[in-house]
């Protein structure tokens, strides 16, 4: 593995204050392999044999049901997906893609369990990990269940701007189709939103997007640490 793949694993919280012979027990048995866009990564019931860890590039998670699909979550760099299933050897609830070329770090499930029982500073880690996934599901949660779309759509946008650096102008991370999925709406009901949005100072070009009236929206959205805090 590329000493510079080493550092930003290691650098991760969840990796960070773990002792070196366990880290490097899973360095052993891992490998680091480079994936073009669109290679479906694992598929949800799949059992999980993998601690997944990208990179960088873009990973999307997504579920199916009754030939319906939906995007689940983004996964960016330096992070790990998916790993409640690695801990409790428990079938994949979600399947993964890659949204470009990237590349992932893969350490077998059953080392990752060996060193959880016996690396107290990774346990812990690892617990807080879960659950801070756990209550990005829950804000994930209230913000389909007590929002309307328009809501949602508007809370996203301030989040991106924020995320992105607080710019009145900023490109979209997602293609809308894509955008529709994560947000809970269809496509035709998001190209309605944005037009909807646009009394509050928003607008669109492609995928850039221009707040030009930030106190309106922000009216509008009424964004909520208990939500929108990621």
């Amino acid at each position: 593995m590329p000493d510079s793949d080493l550092y930003n694993i290691r650098d991760l919280h969840l990796f960070s204050a773990m002792e070196d012979e366990h880290f490097q027990q899973l360095l052993r048995a891992s490998d680091v392999q480079n994936f073009p866009p669109q290679i479906e990564l694992m598929s949800e019931g799949d059992p999980s044999d993998f601690l997944h860890i990208l990179l960088s590039g873009s990973v999307d998670l997504f579920s199916s049901w009754n030939e319906r699909e939906t995007s689940m979550a983004t996964v960016r760099p330096v992070s790990t997906f998916i790993l409640a299933a690695t801990i409790k050897d428990a079938p994949y609830l979600m399947s993964a893609r890659t949204m470009e070329k990237s590349r992932i770090a893969l350490i077998p499930s059953q080392d990752v369990r060996e060193v959880f029982d016996k690396d107290s500073q990774f346990a812990r880690a690892l617990v807080g990990e879960l659950a801070q996934c756990y209550r990005g599901v829950i804000k994930n949660t209230k913000d389909l269940k007590l929002r309307t779309s328009l809501e949602r759509l508007a809370n996203y946008l301030l989040r991106l701007q924020a995320r992105t650096g607080g710019a009145q102008t900023f490109t979209l991370d997602a293609e809308k189709r894509r955008l529709a999925s994560v947000l809970g709406m269809t496509s035709e009901n998001l190209s309605r939103a944005f037009k909807s949005l646009q009394p509050y100072g928003v607008t669109v070009k492609g995928r850039q997007i221009t707040i030009s009236n930030q106190q309106d929206l922000e009216g509008f959205a009424k964004p909520n640490p208990l939500i929108d805090r990621r």
